[in-house]
């Protein structure tokens, strides 16, 4: 009878033993758990604020490239008024010119290259 009570008494010491084995792994699980949710909160704020600079950089380059954009259009706007003056000054000058008979002959180029920068001709 003792014997099988200090057997009974063996298997529920196993029995708890392994219960306490459960259980510790348990706790490891769960601290292991708990250290990687820790990881991954950091690196979500890091994100975070990655993306909220970024976000920043992005507006500050819209907002450079809407300026260029304005820039470009009055640049084009201005080079635009230029040539249709000189258009329409060209026409008037050809206008006003009297004609010396000679209906085929082309008119000059409107343009004349500058003579050479230097002396010795050469550009630096």
């Amino acid at each position: 009878m003792v014997d099988k009570a200090l057997a009974r008494l063996d298997g529920a010491l196993a029995q708890l033993e392994a219960a306490a084995r459960r259980r510790i792994e348990a706790e490891r699980g769960r601290a292991n758990l708990e250290t990687e949710l820790a990881l991954m909160q950091d690196d979500r704020a890091r994100l975070a604020a990655e993306l909220d600079g970024a976000t920043a950089r992005l507006g500050d380059v819209e907002t450079a490239a809407a300026d260029v954009d304005q820039r470009l259009q009055r640049a084009m706007n201005v080079i635009g008024a230029v040539i249709e003056r000189a258009r329409v000054d060209a026409e008037a000058q050809a206008a006003d010119e009297p004609g010396d008979g000679d209906e085929d002959a082309q008119p000059g180029p409107a343009y004349r290259e500058p003579a050479p920068a230097g002396a010795g001709g050469r550009d630096d």
